[in-house]
């Protein structure tokens, strides 16, 4: 929940609303809230990137994007799998070195969504 609420926060400082979903290692959803002025899309981007970044251990994103981009059949393949979402604001989450979850924020643009991803994972002042 601490997580969520300071991605909220953050996106409170960009001005704008999002979505957030938090996965275990396993893919299931253990939390999602929405923000009210959150666009509708934004639920359901959430939850894919916070299903890509568990299924792969690794960002969405630039991260990703570097992985397939000089790849042809990654890069026309990856889009094809269920769930999968090549946008910003997804990520693992890490404690001692093991991925025990992700997640997944969506509602501006794929970088200020990393920014919120950023921002959730800061403390709390």
């Amino acid at each position: 929940m601490t997580m969520i609420e300071n991605a909220f926060a953050k996106a409170n400082e960009l001005g704008m609303g999002i979505a957030v979903t938090i996965v275990d290692e396993s893919g299931v959803t253990k939390a999602f809230h929405r923000m009210d002025n959150a666009p509708f899309i934004a639920s359901d981007a959430s939850r894919k990137k916070a299903l890509t970044a568990v299924g792969f251990g690794m960002p969405t994103g630039d991260s990703w994007y570097g992985f397939i981009k000089d790849d042809p059949i990654l890069m026309n393949g990856a889009g094809q799998l269920n769930d999968f979402i090549l946008l910003g604001g997804g990520s693992p989450i890490m404690v001692n070195e093991k991925m025990v979850g992700a997640i997944g924020i969506s509602g501006g643009h794929y970088k200020q969504d990393e920014d919120c991803v950023k921002g959730g994972w800061r403390e709390r002042e």
